[in-house]
């Protein structure tokens, strides 16, 4: 199955009334466990990393690593970058060839925010690529170092971003954080809705861990089709590994290995099953 382009997986699942879970990884063993998850259960998928995860996982190596297993994969799989802050490095991630890219202009001013967007957007489709914005602000931060705010997003401002911008994906903030909730969140339905009905590209939901089953099911009944997963893809690996630390289970490197892998299979499967998406590659 050929790496394929976010749009194509969104469009499908816009349709079809499902969510692509947007996967970010740290390594190879989490790349592994994604995969295996998304074959097993014939599930389109898509890997991504942050720019503030490069310090640990160089995107010059981390990055060809992903879109090998992309094309290699029985299922669609695209490969995203996620959370971009420098055309530096957006541009890197076009050229190992990520078939999509996320310009994350939402601590700017509004204007500026549609300018820089739309500029990445330009860039993207000169490699054929796909590209992600956000209009209001999710909260906290992708790598828990700040406790970000959160706006929630204008209807009407995110309309008036998506004409000026033809971003292909919109992420949206309706009471999402990225992180570990302190609280079950509340999310604003009601600004989903009104967006929904406004916009025509794909939804993104930011911050999915932590996020009732049910709400998911709400969030995609209303728009949503693109949910990204990271906290909890890290957690469930680092849970898997203690596990098997306790249980005596680590008899050398390999074991550790697929204790890894693990943690990150059970947590894609747990979430596909949510998203609806199983049976739809």
């Amino acid at each position: 199955m050929p790496l394929v382009n976010m749009s194509t997986l969104l469009s499908k699942a816009r349709e079809g009334g499902y969510a692509v879970g947007s996967f970010s990884i740290s390594n190879m063993e989490m790349v592994l466990g994604v995969l295996k998850a998304v074959e097993e259960t014939k599930s389109p998928a898509i890997l991504q990393i942050a720019e503030v995860r490069l310090n640990h996982s160089p995107l010059e190596i981390i990055g060809p690593l992903m879109v090998a297993a992309a094309k290699n994969a029985s299922v669609p799989v695209a490969v995203h970058f996620d959370h971009g802050k420098t055309t530096e490095k957006i541009k890197q991630a076009l050229d190992i060839g990520f078939t999509s890219v996320m310009f994350d202009g939402s601590h700017l001013p509004f204007e500026e925010n549609v300018r820089q967007t739309a500029e990445v957007k330009k860039l993207a489709a000169e490699y054929g690529a796909d590209c992600e914005g956000e209009i209001g602000c999710v909260g906290g931060s992708e790598d828990g170092s700040e406790d970000i705010a959160i706006n929630c997003t204008s209807p009407a401002q995110a309309l008036e971003f998506y004409e000026k911008t033809n971003v292909d994906a919109l992420a949206v903030a309706i009471g999402n954080a990225h992180g570990n909730y302190k609280q079950t969140p509340k999310l604003r339905f009601d600004i989903l809705e009104q967006t929904a009905s406004l916009v025509k590209a794909p939804l993104v939901l930011h911050g999915g861990t932590g996020i009732l089953p049910d709400d998911f099911r709400k969030c995609i009944s209303l728009g949503i089709n693109k949910i990204n997963i990271a906290t909890a893809t890290f957690d469930s690996v680092e849970q898997s590994v203690r596990a098997a630390y306790e249980n005596a289970e680590i008899k050398g490197y390999y074991d550790l290995q697929t204790a890894e892998v693990e943690g990150a299979y059970k947590n894609a499967m747990k979430h596909i099953d949510v998203f609806g998406c199983s049976d739809k590659a």
